[in-house]
């Protein structure tokens, strides 16, 4: 015990000084030449520069959206990232239907974006509160320059948006919700309740208008889908056997932690995706050194997240816990989602480590209130989305009070929609298996198959 307290102060004392360390001026062999007078350019210098050669507007209209199409399939390649950590982190009877989810919250979300969403979402000139733009995306191009997007992989890279808040959810009803219930679901969150409150702010309303920020969505995506998941919790009731007659929770272990860090490992990587893609554009200096920022932010938040929770949660249960350090790297990529073109390497650390800190307290406490939620949805996404929110009025250049006007209205509305929706589910008999089909797994009781053979 003396060695682990010792190891973890050593840890904690690491995290203090590193930061501090930021504000030390280090000398390196560049600067050396930085101190030395360099010499005047001469006229002939000027005239080569001013000769140079800039990209034409095709070139910046093709680099631009060609950058933002991979940053959207490294968005869609997330989908296998929640897909292994879901199932990783439930049991193995239930891998099939966690994944039949995953795949249904793709392919049913896609289409009616297409069809509904993007156009609420997206809806031009309108009220701020509602809109719609019509069915469909436009299949014309626009004029060739920097920073115009064709429409068709602006559609793209909203779509892949939409369907990861939808699948945040699968997480929180693993292992006991119906297959034709949740798709009932998923469909209506893709359709028109993620695009009602994304047009909110991306979409130019009334919280935009206010001046409300959230870069890449840690309110308009993630809160959006962790409060939907808690209120699908809520509805559904715990697991059998997750809480004993004394209300104590009983582990529960998924079959498979390699699957489910391997899951963690994919979203970071999709996560450079999901927010320096959020530029949107990329062609020029000032874009590109923005993107930077935003890729260097995100990584140094999940680092910071990661190792928080892992202190946390080694003085809090004895022993380093993988899944609350898994928890704490997603922790901290969606608490610096909101805010991470807004910040600097060091706010972007606190802001991981702060997050990292909430995921643990949240598990705990949705334990002690007796709300089942088998991979942490809630924590991750809900708890540190409202987290990213704030976090983008304390160290961003934003108005702390709009910051959580948005930050609370947003989840709020997330909250109470889905809840209705989980309430009728649950009247007209679409929610929850039967205990049996529970206790055989929704593998075979839904779906009539097993993910493994042995």
């Amino acid at each position: 015990m003396i060695k682990n307290c010792a190891f973890i102060a050593l840890l904690l004392g690491t995290l203090l000084v590193l930061p501090a360390m930021t504000s030390t001026s280090i000398a390196y062999a560049q600067d050396e030449t930085a101190e030395t007078e360099a010499p005047a350019e001469t006229p002939t210098e000027e005239a080569e520069e001013e000769a140079l050669p800039t990209p034409s507007t095709e070139i910046q209209y093709a680099f631009d959206n060609f950058v933002l199409f991979l940053c959207a399939v490294m968005v869609f390649l997330m989908q296998a990232g929640f897909a292994m950590v879901e199932s990783g982190f439930n049991s193995s009877k239930n891998s099939v239907n966690i994944l039949f989810k995953n795949s249904m919250d793709v392919c049913v979300g896609v289409l009616l974006y297409w069809f509904v969403g993007y156009g609420i979402m997206y809806p031009g000139d309108f009220n701020g509160y509602f809109g719609f733009a019509g069915v469909g995306v436009a299949e014309t191009t626009t004029d060739a320059g920097a920073g115009n997007l064709n429409p068709q992989v602006d559609f793209f890279f909203q779509a892949v948006f939409a369907a990861t808040a939808a699948t945040i959810v699968s997480g929180a009803v693993a292992g006991r919700m119906k297959f034709n219930g949740y798709i009932v679901y998923s469909a209506l969150l893709t359709a028109f309740i993620y695009p009602l409150s994304g047009s909110w702010k991306w979409g130019g309303g009334w919280l935009d208008a206010m001046g409300f920020y959230d870069f890449a969505g840690s309110i308009v995506v993630h809160a959006v889908g962790g409060f939907a998941g808690l209120a699908a919790a809520i509805v559904l009731g715990p697991r059998l056997g997750k809480y004993g007659a004394d209300g104590k929770p009983q582990p529960m272990p998924g079959h498979s932690l390699p699957l489910a860090a391997l899951g963690v490992f994919i979203l970071w990587f999709g996560w450079y995706g999901f927010n320096p893609g959020s530029q949107l554009a990329f062609s020029d200096k000032a874009n590109i050194d923005a993107t930077m920022l935003i890729a260097t932010n995100t990584t140094l938040a999940a680092a910071a997240g990661g190792l928080a929770a892992t202190i946390l949660s080694w003085i809090m249960f004895s022993k380093p816990d993988l899944s609350m350090a898994l928890n704490g790297i997603l922790a901290g990529l969606v608490g610096i989602t909101a805010n991470c073109d807004s910040v600097t390497n060091v706010e972007g650390m606190i802001i991981g480590a702060v997050a990292g800190v909430i995921v643990v307290l949240a598990i705990v406490a949705l334990d002690k209130l007796r709300i089942d939620d088998p991979v942490g949805a809630f924590p991750v996404h809900g708890a540190c989305g409202v987290w990213g929110g704030i976090a983008t009025g304390i160290f961003g250049d934003y108005d702390l009070g709009v910051q959580v006007l948005g930050s609370v209205v947003i989840p709020v509305y997330a909250f109470l929609s889905m809840l209705v929706l989980f309430l009728i589910l649950k009247a007209i008999g679409m929610l929850r298996v039967s205990p049996e089909e529970e206790e055989k797994g929704l593998d075979i009781s839904e779906h009539g198959m097993s993910a493994y053979t042995h």
